[in-house]
């Protein structure tokens, strides 16, 4: 236990805290910016198991700020390449790789068997599919975003209001870091703050980081803080998000990825047929479900499938 030392010597933590972190299990989406972060802090801080979701590959660009790959990676799944550089910190630690995007019915067969999920993924949709998830399974859900030189990171589900209760809708533009660029301190930094938050959780710490969200803004040099406990929930989940395996014959699916402009509700009765709006994100899907809502077409779900 020599290698837990200076955590256990914390007597918040202790060596019956540090047994619980060895039994805790967390699903995580995303190996990214984020992720370079946030996972060696949990496998260096002996978390026991971790399922780690990611569908990309590395590339050149991600090194300035994804710091757990290196020049020999490039070209590697992410999942595979991260799982052994974990086990290389902490082969007490058991890494599950899944190279493979977390999608909502994944996501659902994986919850239940978890004590904490960690949305790093940087996608919308899949922000808000696991927060409905993880409300429903009454899981803990640490959930991070960062653009440029700015990002918050917050506690939700579990005990805490949802991200939908503290984020109705998604902003009604937004960038990407491929679009506007990001820098890699600001990433590490809530990367940074995922960890702790994730280890405050698992450890039972009070008061919880669950209800709260800290933003950053490095651009102003500005740190901020507000508690949402009683944020209250939507009285329904609109628009839902679903699997790309969750689309059903019968559904008329509008691919906005392909610049599909055509009026779903000029092609049948608002009652008869599920529309499927596609995107890659599912920010464009969002509004463009939005729209429809605003119609009278209330059968109407989001897909995000990736770029």
């Amino acid at each position: 236990m020599s290698r837990y030392d200076r955590q256990m010597s914390l007597p918040e933590v202790g060596i019956e805290g540090q047994a619980r972190l060895a039994k805790s299990k967390v699903l995580i989406a995303g190996a990214g910016g984020l992720g370079s972060t946030l996972l060696p802090l949990l496998v260096g801080g002996g978390v026991g198991q971790i399922t780690l979701y990611d569908p990309d590959i590395v590339e050149e660009h991600n090194l300035h700020r994804q710091t757990l790959f290196r020049i020999s990676d490039l070209g590697q799944s992410k999942a595979q390449v991260a799982t052994r550089h974990l086990r290389a910190l902490n082969p007490d630690c058991h890494v599950l790789a899944r190279v493979a995007r977390l999608c909502p019915v994944s996501a659902r067969a994986e919850i239940d068997s978890v004590d904490l999920v960690i949305d790093a993924a940087d996608s919308f949709a899949v922000s808000y599919a696991l927060s409905d998830l993880c409300l429903r399974a009454a899981k803990p859900l640490v959930s991070a975003s960062v653009l440029g030189r700015q990002g918050y990171v917050g506690g939700f589900c579990g005990q805490a209001p949802s991200l939908r209760a503290v984020f109705p809708d998604p902003p009604a533009m937004a960038a990407t870091c491929a679009t506007s660029g990001v820098m890699g301190p600001a990433v590490a930094t809530l990367g940074a703050l995922q960890a702790q938050m994730a280890l405050s959780i698992l450890l039972g710490h009070a008061p919880s980081p669950l209800g709260r969200l800290l933003s950053v803004d490095f651009a102003t040099w500005h740190v901020s803080q507000f508690g949402f406990e009683d944020a209250p929930e939507p009285a329904e989940v609109f628009p839902k998000i679903i699997s790309s395996r969750e689309i059903e014959k019968d559904d008329l699916v509008v691919d906005l990825r392909a610049g599909e402009t055509v009026d779903p509700a000029q092609h049948s009765p608002p009652t008869e047929r599920r529309v499927v709006f596609l995107c890659a994100s599912g920010l464009r899907a969002w509004r463009a479900a939005r729209d429809l809502e605003d119609k009278g077409h209330r059968r109407v779900v989001i897909c995000a499938v990736g770029a």
